[in-house]
């Protein structure tokens, strides 16, 4: 017992794993599988793919701001009209004061009214196609031709 043991010095990094070799050992799936992104994010990219599709068409889009909201706000109920019990799956916000107009999709309501990633990718497209068409005042089939065709 002469011999002291000294102690291990600590790395420059945080301890991965505890003493006995288990614990935290890094993501499940790396960044780029799409295991690794939420629920929110994979909507998020279904409106985005749907906005560059109508990008390329109507180039005036990009002046507009879309967003993905969870749920519609309730105490907008009373002036949307939709007291009725139907719920809303998007909206419009109107420009003003120096704000760009702006399109809202609704991420749980459409989640809920589809079964699969195909479905709900067709339905976000109908939904942004249109409040698109209710911002600038035309038809959703003179916004998308291949409108309602699904």
């Amino acid at each position: 017992m002469d011999s002291p043991v000294t102690p291990r010095a600590a790395g420059p990094g945080p301890r991965r794993r505890d003493r006995h070799g288990r614990g935290m050992r890094g993501p499940i799936a790396p960044p780029q599988v799409p295991l690794a992104a939420s629920r929110a994010e994979t909507f998020a990219d279904l409106v985005q793919d749907s906005v560059e599709r109508l990008e390329r068409r109507w180039p005036q889009l990009a002046d507009i701001d879309f967003l993905v909201l969870d749920v519609p706000r309730p105490d907008g109920a009373a002036e949307a009209g939709w007291g009725d019990g139907t719920v809303p799956l998007g909206g419009t916000v109107a420009a003003r004061e120096g704000r760009p107009a702006r399109v809202v999709v609704y991420r749980r309501p459409v989640e809920i009214r589809t079964k699969g990633r195909d479905e709900r990718a067709a339905l976000v497209h109908e939904v942004v196609v249109e409040q698109v068409a209710d911002l600038l005042g035309l038809t959703p089939e003179t916004v998308d031709p291949r409108y309602g065709e699904d």
